[in-house]
């Protein structure tokens, strides 16, 4: 049986043609707005030719959804949010830090007293991060209590757990990046504190200082773990995320129960 598709929204709907346009005679002329409506209808078309991808933003973007579901179902694309927030407002703030001992304080100072706006973009990112922290606990804890990481979903509970794992691990890369006295010897307790855990510890110690101590090298291997592999990492699995939600759907809150068609109940003869 083929399943009936989601209607298309309106912008991409295709207008009814021009009484002028179907050579009846009449001179009507599109005005410029129409023009532009359809040259990015035109562009949208072309796109989606090329990557075909309709099909999955249909399914995903008007999937069904169970009933019941509240606001607490948004704490996860809150947490997508707030991580497309630390991205940008990280991008802006790298055009001006530098990692080096001797300028990373500096460059903070630059950004924000001198910088326009910058005082508020570091105050979004510093803010920010701890806003992600919350809203991912938020999350990880309303998919425990609903039971969401039940089969089929244990797949995507341990991707969110490796994504609060990861947020976390951000927030401690970038805590070291003012280089000023409270993150620097914070992040030598936080370094010591792995190091005794067992086994990898040690080691884990001695990849995060870039050595035996702490030194030059350890600010440029937070930088470059806080800007390029941690946030691609949660870029991917975010990526994973979305299309396991998109391919097995959301529960329902645990209160509710499915109904049952009447029709089945009853006894044939």
């Amino acid at each position: 049986m083929k399943l009936p598709r989601p209607p298309l929204p309106r912008a991409l709907t295709p207008r009814p043609g021009r009484p002028g346009a179907n050579g009846n005679g009449s001179t009507a002329k599109p005005t410029v707005g129409d023009q532009a409506a359809e040259a990015g209808a035109s562009a949208v078309g072309w796109l989606d030719e090329r990557s075909g991808a309709s099909p999955f933003l249909r399914g995903f973007l008007f999937r069904k959804v169970p009933k019941g579901t509240n606001w607490f179902y948004t704490l996860g694309s809150a947490t997508m949010f707030a991580f497309v927030s630390q991205a940008v407002t990280g991008v802006f703030l790298a055009m001006y830090y530098r990692p080096s001992a001797d300028e990373a304080y500096q460059s903070v100072q630059h950004i924000t007293n001198d910088v326009f706006l910058g005082e508020l973009v570091r105050g979004m990112h510093r803010w920010g991060a701890t806003v992600m922290v919350v809203l991912i606990f938020l999350h990880m804890g309303r998919t425990f209590f609903f039971g969401a990481y039940k089969y089929p979903r244990e797949l995507n509970w341990v991707i969110g757990v490796v994504l609060l794992i990861l947020t976390l691990a951000m927030g401690f890369t970038g805590y070291l990046l003012p280089f000023d006295q409270r993150s620097y010897w914070a992040t030598i307790v936080g370094v010591n504190i792995n190091a005794s855990g067992p086994l990898v510890g040690p080691y884990l110690a001695d990849f995060l200082r870039a050595g035996p101590e702490f030194g030059a090298t350890t600010l440029a291997r937070f930088y470059s773990l806080h800007m390029l592999l941690i946030p691609g990492l949660i870029a991917a699995l975010i990526g994973a995320h979305l299309y396991l939600v998109a391919k097995l759907g959301t529960t329902a809150p645990p209160w509710l129960k499915a109904e049952k068609d009447k029709a089945l109940s009853e006894e044939k003869i």
